[in-house]
């Protein structure tokens, strides 16, 4: 049975059509899937009884909550989506003022980085855009959505593009893109998303060498890191755009001075900002098997040099507060651990 979550206006006034509605139905069904986020048909009473019966024998909405859920000590909570035969977590990240939601896009991934724990589940699928919504829209109270989840999102660009045109179009959820941040490893299909969309960019740097991030990033041989930041200066990220790029800092490995220096050359005149990370060591039965090289975190007192070397460069720098580390819902550490 077909899904109506993830489809477009112009998809969704072709269902009604099909199933005997007038063309203008499509917008209801729109206006009931993507604002009233309904979970059944039979909720959509003002589409006759005749036209949801029609409706059901064909379509079911989509809609499915979460299997499981943990609890962090500092009130970060992850989820387990069943996605046909696999599963995917989300992280829902509440702060003050604002709840961030990390989704995901893939069953797994299949980027291979040799520090990041969800890459030792290997690829196991790309989620459909009704997946991918499924996961936001079970809560109401989102101020901020990262694609940062299971998966690399530029890998799996269709769905993830209708995702945003849904979230972000008057016919959909009327989000503003800037509340939206995609991130990527960078590869060629970040073309599209930087063409097709307006969200923000989030690109996982780690090493700003091309034969230092190769040996720890598979990807940097598809695209490499300045090839990706020779792209990203193409565009316009002066106005309300943003595009920031990920750090993870270990020890002796990307926290020296000459690693900072490299990045202040390669990232010059890009207005950007750049999050250094703490690095997550997870634990030893699922740490990446392939690894061979030793990852250790840095300490505070660098990670605060290369923030302050940076910043005083004239590089915009934070570092990140980790959330979630105790439940395996910290960055990198998604490997469906609640199955």
């Amino acid at each position: 049975m077909d899904v109506l979550l993830g489809k477009t206006l112009t998809e969704l006034q072709e269902v009604a059509v099909s199933v005997g509605l007038q063309k203008f139905a499509g917008k209801q069904l729109a206006q009931w899937l993507y604002v009233q986020r309904v979970t059944s048909i039979d909720e959509m009473t003002n589409i006759s009884l005749k036209g949801r019966e029609a409706l059901k024998a064909n379509y079911t909405v989509g809609r499915h909550a979460p299997v499981r859920e943990a609890v962090s000590v500092d009130g970060t909570r992850k989820y387990l989506f069943a996605v046909g035969e696999q599963f995917v977590e989300s992280v829902y990240i509440p702060e003050e003022d604002r709840a961030t939601l990390c989704v995901s896009t893939q069953a797994g991934c299949k980027m291979g980085c040799k520090f990041c724990m969800t890459g030792t589940l290997g690829f196991h699928g790309h989620l459909s855009a009704a997946d991918i919504l499924n996961q936001i829209f079970y809560f109401d109270d989102l101020s901020n959505i990262v694609f940062m989840g299971e998966g690399e999102p530029m890998d799996n660009i269709d769905n993830v593009l209708r995702s945003l045109e849904i979230m972000t179009a008057e016919y959909g959820c009327a989000w503003s893109p800037k509340r939206i941040t995609v991130s990527t490893v960078g590869i060629p299909a970040m073309k599209r998303f930087l063409e097709e969309s307006e969200c923000h960019l989030a690109v996982s740097m780690h090493n700003p060498f091309v034969s230092e991030r190769a040996q720890i990033m598979p990807a940097e041989k598809m695209m490499s890191i300045t090839q990706v930041v020779d792209l990203i200066k193409q565009y316009d990220w002066s106005h309300q755009r943003r595009v920031s790029f990920e750090y993870i800092c270990w020890a002796g490995q990307n926290d020296t001075p000459r690693h900072a220096k490299e990045i202040k050359r390669l990232l010059r005149g890009l207005n950007c900002r750049i999050n250094l990370i703490r690095f997550h060591e997870g634990v030893e039965e699922i740490k990446p098997s392939s690894n061979t090289q030793i990852f250790k975190p840095s300490d505070e007192k660098q990670m605060e040099w290369f923030r302050d070397y940076l910043t005083e460069n004239g590089i915009t720098t934070t570092i990140r507060r980790s959330r979630g580390e105790d439940i395996l819902a910290a960055c990198g550490m998604l490997v469906n651990s609640l199955q």
